[in-house]
């Protein structure tokens, strides 16, 4: 066989009904496999139309619809369809759509009848398997939900309207009133080469001018600048409905412009939402900015592994799943600084609240630790304002622990007087671990490097950030460095592919699939993105820039995504099986609680990691200077 040809038997060979089949039909069907390639949004098969052949998706995403249009099923990588209509005079009775680029095998209907007629079990699970596990897969879709897998683009009605800072208010409400729109963006449109940061300067809302304008009694010939807001959070284009919701409870908006790179390409609202079902576990954002005290929100801390077992339960992916638990963590973080403030008052000085490691990267699941540390304001005196932010930081840590985010055990946190410091002390000691990068350094830039503003002065964040990845994407031997690190932790594989289990501890005979999995798997996407300058924080975007860059093999970022999906899925489902059961969830699990698909796969994942740290051993080779 071809090589090609032997990619295919190996997928095929994975997925029921095929993985049951001998070897010699396996082979058979291969050699009659054609590949079709279908973009998304596309229609596969329509009702109706004749059907020759039994469709494979080997990668991408298929809706199939019942008669009267109604979504009946999801389908992704490894899953069939095709076989009603093959079995019922070869007309098409479920339409497919393609919902993303997708690719699939297909399997002639010759072949599939005379598998049907030879082997009951392929016949049984095409007549059989697709009516009941396939209607219970979509029971909590049949109204349609589409909260997880639908872009917020997707709700944007029309582009932004805009006016400039000079703009008067009676002028931005009668413009208001002309467009039918609620809001406007307030750019600066005298420098059109700035980036986003510097065009986009404020948004104007209708309520912005009741309460700012009506009520106060403010002449209407004032400029829009006067009652515009400053701080306005955008999401990305890519963002999902579900964390845009997120997003608007976390900060009690009503408008979110959606950006695609440095424009903004339209405002969405909650009223875009309403007719989306938010799924229950998702309201629990609005459930933390609802406490008062440290007490309540301990208690509202309790539904959190509810929600991250409904998630799972509602086949929500990694990204997904790490989001939705990272918003909820950064939630709690804020709310916590903001009933710190309510109890000692203004801040002398401004500052910004950082969250860190897996939480900044919207990868957190359940088990978790705080990462966190404040940036103070260049003119902070530690004699004069020292006291009021010791007090500020021990309010926030100790109330993250009383919610279930436990101590840092190496004292990563704001409550430790190493890590609150001004911005420019922050940019020194980041340019030290860079320039002199050492064990301790590239230790704490494995953390550090991956943050994220959470209350306060939030672009100071993403000002550090930047500076970071400037400073770093220059330094080869940082990077070298960085790339080293990254692949002291292999994965569990021993020479003949076999799992290496853990042998101390109360651990023994697991695998942990954060220290052996996904904790490398992000350490060395990270040390891609810093190379090609990416300012995504999520290992699953940072890929994203890391292919647009194309500094890895062909198929080797998609077969990095595949990995992680899968290893970050596998720790999940059995963090989620954990909680069901009553148990402390864990990193770890035994091969014997893992499905063969799990084991099977989890296999290749590792080989995948393990390919990929001999790439970044030779790409960034140490400096000898």
């Amino acid at each position: 066989m071809e090589a090609e040809q032997l990619e295919v038997l190996n997928f095929i060979s994975q997925y029921p009904p095929f993985d049951e089949l001998p070897e010699e039909k396996l082979k058979e069907i291969t050699l009659n496999i054609e590949v079709a390639y279908y973009r998304a949004d596309s229609m596969i098969l329509n009702q109706g139309d004749s059907i020759r052949d039994l469709y494979l998706i080997r990668s991408g995403v298929v809706e199939i619809y019942l008669r009267k249009g109604e979504l009946y099923n999801r389908l992704d990588s490894g899953a069939v369809f095709g076989q009603k209509g093959l079995l019922m005079n070869n007309k098409v009775r479920m339409p497919a759509r393609a919902i993303e680029d997708t690719l699939v095998y297909c399997i002639p209907d010759a072949l599939f009848k005379s598998l049907c007629d030879e082997f009951d079990h392929f016949a049984d699970f095409m007549e059989l398997h697709d009516g009941n596990q396939l209607r219970n897969a979509i029971s909590n879709r049949a109204k349609g939900n589409n909260l997880t897998t639908v872009k917020a683009r997707k709700l944007i009605a029309r582009e932004p309207v805009t006016v400039s800072v000079d703009t008067t208010i009676q002028a931005a409400a009668r413009l208001m009133d002309d467009e039918n729109v609620t809001s406007l963006l307030v750019v600066n449109q005298q420098d059109e080469s700035k980036d986003e940061a510097d065009t986009l300067l404020g948004i104007v809302t209708e309520r912005d001018l009741c309460v700012r304008v009506l009520a106060a009694g403010l002449n209407t010939d004032t400029t829009v600048a006067e009652v515009m807001s400053t701080d306005v959070v955008t999401v990305d284009y890519n963002t999902y409905v579900f964390e845009a919701m997120l997003m608007m409870l976390r900060y009690n908006l009503h408008h979110l412009p959606i950006r695609k790179d440095r424009n903004v390409i339209g405002i969405i609202g909650m009223t875009d939402i309403v007719r989306y079902e938010s799924q229950n576990s998702l309201l629990l954002v609005h459930s933390i900015f609802t406490c008062h005290t440290v007490d309540e929100l301990k208690a509202v801390s309790r539904q959190v592994k509810d929600c991250f077992v409904r998630m799972v339960d509602e086949d929500a992916n990694a990204h997904m799943v790490g989001s939705a638990m990272s918003v909820i963590g950064r939630s709690f973080k804020q709310r916590l600084a903001e009933i710190a403030e309510e109890e000692l008052g203004a801040p002398p000085v401004p500052y910004c609240l950082l969250a860190m490691g897996s939480m900044a990267r919207d990868e957190q699941l359940i088990v978790t630790d705080q990462d966190n540390a404040l940036i103070l304001d260049d003119s902070y005196d530690e004699a004069e304002h020292g006291e009021y932010f010791k007090r500020l930081a021990d309010i926030i840590c100790d109330g993250l622990n009383a919610c279930g985010y436990s101590y840092c055990s190496g004292g990563i946190m704001a409550s430790n007087p190493q890590w609150r410091m001004t911005h420019t002390q922050w940019e020194e000691c980041f340019a030290q671990w860079i320039d002199q990068p050492n064990p301790e350094t590239l230790l704490h830039s494995s953390i550090f490097f991956d943050i994220e503003g959470v209350y306060g002065r939030l672009k100071w964040a993403e000002q550090l950030q930047g500076f970071v990845v400037r400073r770093a994407r220059r330094n080869n031997r940082f990077l070298a460095c960085m790339a080293h690190n990254a692949i002291n932790r292999t994965p569990p594989l021993g020479f003949f592919k076999d799992f290496v289990m853990e042998q101390d501890g109360r651990h023994r005979n697991s695998i942990n699939l954060k220290r052996r999995g996904t904790a490398p798997l992000a350490d060395l996407v990270r040390v891609h993105a810093m190379a090609v300058g990416s300012l995504a924080k999520n290992s699953f975007e940072r890929l994203d820039d890391i292919i647009a860059a194309g500094i890895l093999p062909k198929g080797r970022a998609q077969d990095l995504r595949d990995a992680m999906e899968l290893i970050y899925m596998v720790r999940i489902r059995h963090q989620a099986l954990d909680v069901e059961q009553g148990e402390q969830p864990d990193n770890s699990v035994e091969p014997e609680n893992m499905s063969d698909f799990e084991r099977r796969n989890l296999k290749a994942a590792f080989q995948i990691l393990s390919n990929a740290q001999s790439f970044i051993k030779f790409r960034y080779q140490r400096s000898h200077s």
